[in-house]
């Protein structure tokens, strides 16, 4: 201690300023090592160790019980309205990935008062060719049919246009076109109702072309449950392939505007007895009964339509 105040006293006459060296001294002197102590029990001392530790525990139990209550939360959200991981991917892919993205599919159904099928089939005749083949629309007719097991005095029309700008267009261009108008003021009063849905073609399964068969045609419809059509593609997909070889499909869409969460997919046969053997046969196929095992549980309701082609029908 007294070289250091030899040392500071030197200091004060060579460097330091009076006042400064006794400010030195004073902080010095009273700096003590119990004070020091003093401020240094404040973390030292056990009683407030144990008061950090409990502290600690208790911030630590309050974050498990949030994480417990978010999985909780996330659990009963995804009962209710499904997991947000679904969503998402729902989001990602199901105008992407499932979709060809080339061309937007509208299915029509008419219900015609018994007494004016006659008059309706007439009409549409005459009318539903030159729509389709006026280049100034741009859509085709995939086809035309009558429902002869099913909805009976019912009519499908399964239009095909180049994209949304494509049926925008085309939409635009008939609210303007005055037979167009005329057809509809003579359609109107043969109908009970009409209803339409907006599809989009599977990826996996292109329209087919215009043919003929001079066989029947079978439209099948699946209300799926909400959320699970990728799951649906994703089985059916590969269950294809096995009715691939028995019979040829005609196409497959799923809606996007109209009645959601529904599929429609339409399949041609000579006649029912070859219906019956060939949904018998597939059956045989290795994966066949995987496939309806595992995309049956995924659907509310469904239903099947034995149809007829009209006379001017492309597919028929």
């Amino acid at each position: 201690m007294s070289s250091l105040l030899r040392s500071s006293r030197g200091l004060s006459a060579g460097i330091l300023p009076r006042t400064a060296l006794y400010n030195c001294q004073k902080n010095l002197f009273h700096t003590t090592p119990a004070a020091v102590l003093q401020q240094s029990s404040r973390v030292l001392t056990p009683e407030n160790k144990t008061t950090t530790t409990t502290q600690a525990a208790q911030n630590n139990e309050v974050d498990e019980k949030k994480r417990d209550q978010n999985v909780a939360n996330d659990f009963i959200e995804a009962v209710l309205y499904g997991s947000k991981k679904t969503k998402e991917e729902d989001n990602q892919t199901h105008s992407k990935t499932l979709a060809r993205g080339k061309y937007v599919h509208e299915l029509q159904k008419h219900k015609v008062k018994p007494e004016k099928v006659e008059e309706y089939i007439n009409l549409v005749t005459s009318y539903f060719p030159k729509m389709a083949n006026d280049p100034r629309n741009e859509l085709h007719l995939c086809g035309s049919w009558e429902t002869v097991i099913g909805e009976l005095d019912t009519f499908v029309h399964i239009w095909e246009y180049k994209g949304y700008p494509g049926h925008r267009n085309t939409l635009q261009r008939l609210a303007q076109d005055p037979e167009y108008n005329a057809f509809l003021k003579q359609l109107r009063p043969l109908l009970i109702s009409r209803e339409n849905n907006v599809m989009l073609e599977f990826s996996f399964w292109k329209t087919s072309p215009p043919m003929e068969t001079d066989g029947i045609y079978e439209l099948r419809h699946y209300q799926l449950k909400p959320g699970r059509l990728l799951e649906w593609e994703t089985e059916w997909r590969k269950g294809l392939e096995c009715r691939r070889q028995y019979c040829e499909p005609v196409g497959a869409w799923f809606s996007q505007l109209g009645e959601l969460h529904s599929v429609h997919h339409m399949w041609t046969y000579p006649d029912l007895q070859t219906r019956k053997t060939t949904r018998e046969d597939a059956w045989n196929v290795d994966g066949w009964a995987e496939t309806v095992y595992k995309t049956v549980r995924l659907v509310d309701n469904m239903s099947s339509y034995i149809l007829k082609p009209l006379s001017y029908s492309p597919l028929r």
